[in-house]
């Protein structure tokens, strides 16, 4: 037997992936991230690049959570 944890049992073991990982990862960003890139970009005053891709997009939210302190458990 493998010594794979079964997804069945830990759902979310691998909920934390590196976005270039993805396999859909070059594909368009999903409407949700756009809509909430949208606002983190105009939280944060910066420019809202809507030609990104999922992967892309991922690593631009986590940055704009950090700058503006969204997304962050205390």
């Amino acid at each position: 037997m493998a010594d794979h944890e079964n997804p069945k049992t830990h759902p979310t073991s691998n909920a934390v992936k590196d976005p270039d990982d993805w396999t859909t990862g070059d594909q368009p960003m999903t409407g949700a991230q756009a809509s909430y890139l949208k606002t983190l970009s105009e939280e944060a005053h910066e420019e809202f690049d809507d030609d990104l891709t999922k992967a892309d997009a991922s690593k631009r939210i986590d940055a704009l959570q950090e700058q503006t302190g969204r997304g962050t458990h205390d």
